[in-house]
C-alpha cells in the first residue's frame, strides 16, 4: 500500500527553502567567521596516494557552527614516546547553499574535501578537514541543508600557504626551513640546545680514567 497523498512532507520546495533559511540563520546568529582553505595538489603518488607539496593558495572566511560546544574533542594533550602530543579534533558545520555561494562559485568545488584547510580565527589555529559527513541530518523535509566537517588540529609538515592573508600565511614562519630567513636564523630556534659553552668548559678537563687513544690499554 502506498503512502498517503493527502501529506507532501518530503517535496514542498517552500518547506525546503523555509527550513535552508533558518539552519543559515541560525548559524549566523551562533556561529564563528573562519577561514576555508582549499588545498591544490602539485605532486600526487599515484601509488600512495597523497601529495608531499600541497599548497594552500585561497582562504575563504564563511560562517561556521561549532557542533562540540563543551570544548575540543580527541585524545586531549598527553606525554608520548615523542614528546608532548596535541590531539585536539572540532567538529564544524557549514550551511550548504552558503558554501555554494561564498566557495563553490568562485573556485568549482561543489562540497567540502577532505585534506582542505579550516583557520579558526578565535584561538588562532589551523584545523584539517579529515571527514564530511553531508547527511547530519537525514533529509529534514527531503532535502539536505549542511556539512558536518569533522577536523582534527594540523601538523605542519612545509606546507605551503600563499593565501594573501597575512595571519595564515605566516602562521608556521617559525617551522618553515625552505626559506632564507629561517636557515639563518635557525641556530636561534631553540636557546637550550645551544652547547658550545659547556662543551667549551668540557674540553679543559683531563679525565684520567678515559683511555689513552695513544697507547695500548693505557691510561692518561
Amino acid at each position: 500500500m502506498a503512502t498517503n497523498s493527502s501529506f507532501n512532507n518530503f517535496a514542498s520546495s517552500a518547506e525546503q527553502t523555509l527550513i535552508e533559511d533558518l539552519v543559515i540563520e541560525s548559524i549566523r546568529i551562533y556561529g564563528h567567521n573562519v577561514y576555508y582553505l582549499p588545498r591544490t595538489l602539485n605532486a600526487v603518488d599515484d601509488l600512495l596516494n597523497e601529495d608531499d607539496l600541497s599548497s594552500f593558495n585561497s582562504a575563504y572566511l564563511i560562517e561556521m557552527y561549532i557542533k562540540n560546544v563543551e570544548g575540543f574533542e580527541g585524545e586531549g594533550d598527553f606525554l608520548s614516546k615523542f614528546g608532548l602530543q596535541i590531539r585536539d579534533s572540532i567538529t564544524f558545520t557549514v550551511a550548504n547553499k552558503v558554501f555554494n555561494t561564498l566557495i563553490e562559485i568562485p573556485t568549482g568545488i561543489f562540497r567540502p574535501n577532505e585534506g582542505d584547510m579550516i583557520y579558526f580565527p578565535l584561538n588562532g589555529k589551523m584545523f584539517k578537514l579529515m571527514h564530511v559527513e553531508h547527511e547530519s541530518i537525514f533529509y529534514q523535509v527531503g532535502a539536505l541543508q549542511m556539512f558536518d566537517l569533522r577536523c582534527e588540529l594540523f601538523e605542519y609538515s612545509q606546507e605551503v600557504f600563499n593565501t594573501g592573508v597575512t595571519v595564515i600565511d605566516t602562521l608556521f614562519d617559525q617551522y618553515d626551513f625552505t626559506s632564507n630567513t629561517a636557515i639563518a636564523n635557525l641556530d636561534s630556534v631553540d636557546a637550550f640546545s645551544d652547547n658550545e659553552i659547556i662543551q667549551t668548559e668540557a674540553d679543559i678537563i683531563l679525565d684520567f680514567t678515559e683511555k689513552d687513544p695513544y697507547s695500548e690499554g693505557g691510561t692518561f
